[in-house]
């Protein structure tokens, strides 16, 4: 019995080793077309949206708070393959100050890297 515990190990890096070379990804990114943009394949015309759950002291805080809410979004629903802001196109901000401080509201199209498909 011991003797083929190698050729199972073996037998077992086999089948794992592909499922472990998967993009994370949820798969619900394929109901939405895709498009080639600057050597990236993005979302044709799917948006997601992004802002601040509240007011932020600072622009770059309300900033930074948005673009979190919108990767969180985007990974939760297509996986971290998708949920970069910095390689999304399309994308549109939003930032205002009011007397209580400031908030962003952001959207944009997720885009897997150059590296991907």
């Amino acid at each position: 019995m011991m003797r083929n515990v190698p050729a199972l190990l073996l037998a077992c890096a086999t089948l794992l080793l592909p499922t472990l070379a998967v993009a994370d990804q949820t798969g619900m990114a394929s109901m939405h077309s895709w498009t080639k943009v600057g050597g990236r394949t993005c979302m044709s015309d799917h948006y997601h949206y992004g802002g601040t759950s509240g007011t932020k002291s600072t622009k770059k805080a309300a900033l930074s708070d948005a673009i979190a809410s919108w990767q969180s979004f985007t990974d939760f629903e297509y996986g971290s393959d998708w949920a970069s802001f910095n390689l999304a196109t399309g994308k549109q901000v939003d930032c205002s100050e009011s007397s209580s401080g400031w908030s962003c509201q952001i959207e944009a199209r997720p885009c897997l890297g150059k590296s991907r498909r």
